[in-house]
């Protein structure tokens, strides 16, 4: 049982985990955002025993003058925010990707989500892929009902093959009729090292239009363009590398080329719109 000083109203869930989930941590960087903009006070833990091999997701000790004073045991966070002036409830979950027993994790956070009335689940991921850094970064996803991700423009995707804790709890979320939705953003393979706030950047666009929330960036922004002209000199060091940069670019222009208007532009406006007004 959690205990809550009042109702939540109208809650929507943010979920990432770490780990295959997470490339350039993307997912949990976006989170983490969140939480430390909003100020999320810590719900519960879900208990790690039950979901975590400790030999593979090690936990870690604190030495102070000598003695251990904390260990500090991999476990799966659920916490809430509640956005000044939005109307509603935000609630974010976050932690390693389980290492055992994933459909009974799935089931504890369907209960959770349950317990909290939560009835809109947002769920992130990111994935290293041929995308260059100099270019939107794409996002693709899967929502239930399918007209949910339609409504908002989001691009389908068509992977089929194995998959990580994400997969498994959307299917939880959307068999138990919750509207589900995840959202994977593509990091350059190429500069996969860790973090890559442009990926989060984009994949916390796409949490306002689902979520109903409008969501500070704080200095995500100016982040994301530091990394992007550190890549940029990085590339430039390798013509090799260079020559691969801009293929990918070409390739990627030709492709969205007939989507220069519709729904992609009427999407970005509409933020701009938004922003404007707020600010």
């Amino acid at each position: 049982m959690i205990k809550l000083v009042r109702e939540l109203v109208e809650p929507v869930m943010v979920v990432a985990f770490e780990g295959w989930n997470d490339a350039g941590e993307a997912a949990s960087l976006a989170v983490d955002h969140l939480s430390n903009q909003w100020g999320a006070r810590q719900l519960c833990a879900l208990t790690p025993d039950d979901y975590y091999d400790f030999q593979v997701a090690r936990p870690r000790m604190s030495v102070v003058d000598g003695a251990v004073e904390e260990i500090e045991w991999p476990t799966t966070r659920v916490r809430l925010a509640s956005p000044p002036d939005q109307g509603r409830d935000v609630v974010l979950v976050d932690g390693p990707e389980p290492n055992m027993r994933w459909r009974s994790y799935a089931a504890d956070l369907l209960a959770i989500a349950r317990e909290l009335g939560v009835t809109r689940v947002v769920m992130l991921g990111s994935l290293l892929a041929d995308a260059p850094h100099t270019r939107p970064v794409p996002v693709t996803g899967m929502a239930a009902p399918v007209e949910l991700g339609t409504r908002h423009g989001l691009d389908a995707t068509t992977y089929s093959g194995p998959t990580g804790i994400l997969g498994v709890v959307h299917q939880a979320f959307a068999q138990a009729g919750l509207d589900t939705v995840s959202l994977w953003a593509a990091v350059p393979h190429y500069v996969a090292q860790p973090p890559c706030p442009k990926a989060a950047l984009a994949l916390l666009a796409w949490v306002e239009d689902f979520s109903g929330v409008r969501v500070p960036l704080g200095e995500l922004p100016e982040e994301a363009v530091s990394w992007e002209t550190n890549v940029d000199e990085l590339t430039a060091e390798d013509e090799e590398i260079s020559a691969y940069v801009r293929g990918l670019e070409e390739a990627k222009d030709t492709a969205d080329l007939p989507e220069a208007s519709g729904d992609a532009i009427a999407r970005e406006f509409e933020r701009y719109l938004r922003r404007r007004d707020e600010s």
